[in-house]
């Protein structure tokens, strides 16, 4: 059996080290956009969210998000007033409110997600396809547990 990599201690806080400088490095690149619409990190991980759930209910849009309503609260009238997102009543239930990015928030989205493409799509680009194969592999075992 092959010896596996990455079980020492000095090894997985290195990896841990990685994830958290990919991390930042990757969600810097949109830190201009953030700034120009007064924005934050917050604010565009709900952006991110509701682009890929297209009317997202506000209960899964909370699951999703691992925060409190509060919290989410908060950012979505920040969201209002700036004119990102637009509600619509579910047409069976109307207590249940579905979340939609408009015109404007598209554009949001799409001005980050551009820039951050182009780091990711750099990396896995200079990949083989085997290393992309197992990099998601593993990432979906990290967040799987």
């Amino acid at each position: 059996m092959k010896e596996l990599l990455y079980l020492k201690d000095d090894q997985l806080k290195g990896l841990i080290e990685k994830l958290f400088v990919c991390y930042r490095e990757t969600f810097s690149d949109s830190k201009k956009v953030l700034n120009k619409y007064s924005i934050g990190l917050a604010h565009h991980k709900a952006i991110h969210l509701i682009s890929s759930y297209d009317g997202i209910s506000i209960s899964d849009l909370l699951k999703k998000l691992k925060v409190t309503k509060q919290s989410l609260n908060r950012v979505l009238k920040d969201l209002i007033k700036l004119e990102i997102i637009i509600f619509k009543k579910d047409d069976q239930d109307t207590r249940i409110k579905h979340v939609y990015l408009n015109e404007k928030g598209k554009k949001i989205f799409d001005e980050i997600f551009n820039l951050q493409k182009k780091r990711i799509y750099t990396a896995l680009l200079n990949s083989n396809s085997e290393e992309v194969v197992n990099f998601d592999n593993v990432l979906n075992k990290i967040i799987n547990g």
